[in-house]
């Protein structure tokens, strides 16, 4: 089977699914600018989504905090200027408890009610070090904010096992941990294989999670950026993905077909499995993302 004729053949899938089934929701992440340039690119790819009445969306750290005051701009643009609900990322690093709950108390005076809780990594990938008057790791930081307002807390989840956990029950352990400290959801890092999600889903009901854990999908838009990203984190890329993508960032248009084709059947599968929420990292890229959800069913306004 050719790849017009598999994209094909996925497209027909999706589109029955999306007539027999209510489509998911559906939330987006962003990162901050790190100029005024990125700035008005990012915002062009904010208001493509908009439409799209997503339940939230996220705005990151940089390492360390690097881009903390650009995402501060930002989630409070997002509040200000669009009707969207904008969840702000926290990490522990680089912060004394003090100065993360000034932040995490201005958000809720700003009218900011989401917080994604996360360690956070330390700037150039080196080992973890808390800082000496912070939060040491994410289960305190969700303790911390649930003394400072009754935030919505989304935390972190990997379906793969965090890289520096020293098995998957500790992994999951720690999970249920966060949420009984007063997380909400969780959202997984992304992954590619959506038998690893729903593996990784029966394990944390058996241990008692019952609070939503939201698949994380990246679109691909860079796909040599994807395996940086995926031997940080520990996502594996399977074997036929990499077959059909490696090299392609030289012909982007061919790659954006491609990573479509994939996003969308992954969606699929999530969707009939019983997913019946979808968290998009965007890296800023709006029409992949949009392009999939119109797939899923999740049309604009004017459709």
């Amino acid at each position: 089977m050719t790849c017009n004729e598999h994209a094909i053949r996925c497209i027909e899938k999706l589109a029955k699914f999306c007539g027999q089934h209510t489509p998911p929701s559906v939330s987006f992440e962003f990162f901050p600018p790190k100029n005024d340039e990125m700035e008005a690119a990012l915002w062009q790819n904010i208001l493509q989504l908009v439409p799209l009445k997503p339940a939230f969306v996220s705005v990151t750290y940089g390492a360390g905090g690097s881009t903390r005051e650009r995402t501060h701009h930002t989630v409070k643009r997002i509040l200000q200027e669009t009707p969207l609900s904008p969840a702000a990322h926290l990490t522990c690093v680089g912060a004394s408890r003090e100065e993360i709950d000034a932040i995490a108390g201005d958000y809720w005076e700003s009218g900011v009610r989401h917080i994604v809780a996360l360690r956070g990594d330390m700037p150039g990938g080196g080992a973890y070090q808390p800082h000496p008057d912070g939060y040491p790791y994410a289960l305190d930081l969700v303790k911390g904010l649930k003394k400072i307002g009754d935030f919505e807390i989304s935390v972190a989840a990997y379906p793969e096992v965090h890289p520096e956990a020293p098995n998957p029950q500790f992994d999951i352990d720690y999970l249920k941990r966060k949420i009984d400290a007063g997380a909400t959801r969780a959202i997984t890092q992304f992954f590619f294989d959506t038998d690893t999600y729903f593996r990784f889903l029966e394990q944390a009901q058996e241990a008692g999670i019952t609070t939503p854990i939201v698949p994380g999908v990246v679109p691909i838009v860079n796909y040599a950026q994807i395996v940086r990203f995926s031997k940080a984190c520990g996502a594996s890329i399977p074997a036929w993905m990499h077959n059909l993508l490696d090299g392609m960032d030289a012909y982007p248009e061919q790659r954006d077909m491609l990573s479509f084709m994939i996003t969308a059947e992954q969606c699929r599968l999530l969707a009939q499995g019983g997913a019946g929420h979808i968290h998009f990292y965007t890296l800023n890229r709006a029409p992949l993302t949009r392009a999939v959800c119109h797939l899923l069913g999740i049309y604009t306004q004017t459709e």
